[in-house]
């Protein structure tokens, strides 16, 4: 994780959150990535409804379950799906690129 984390400040990141031996979350002006260890199986692409581009809750977003009810109309196929989990507050779903890189929205409000 260290050299991880070396690597991106000399890109111009800075840590703002994680515990530094499995996640760590970094910034670089409106950019935010995570670095995770040994928590997803290759790469990840990830995205918060609920979040600002600096973690801050928003008053306005579209939820989670509504994300993932366009997707299926859009012919899409989830999978890893929590949002039958309640009517609105955290839940997640994934999907998988043409590439085969796991999406991951992740509302955690």
């Amino acid at each position: 994780m260290a050299k991880s984390r070396d690597f991106y400040e000399k890109l111009g990141f800075s840590t703002v959150g994680g515990d530094e031996e499995t996640w760590l979350i970094l910034r670089s002006g409106t950019t935010t990535i995570g670095l995770f260890h040994g928590m997803f199986e290759g790469n990840i692409l990830t995205f918060n409804p609920g979040w600002s581009a600096e973690a801050e809750q928003l008053d306005r977003f579209d939820d989670v379950r509504a994300i993932r009810a366009e997707t299926v109309a859009a012919g899409l196929e989830p999978f890893d799906d929590t949002t039958s989990s309640g009517e609105s507050g955290p839940a997640s779903f994934s999907l998988v690129d043409p590439d085969g890189n796991a999406i991951l929205i992740d509302q955690h409000v």
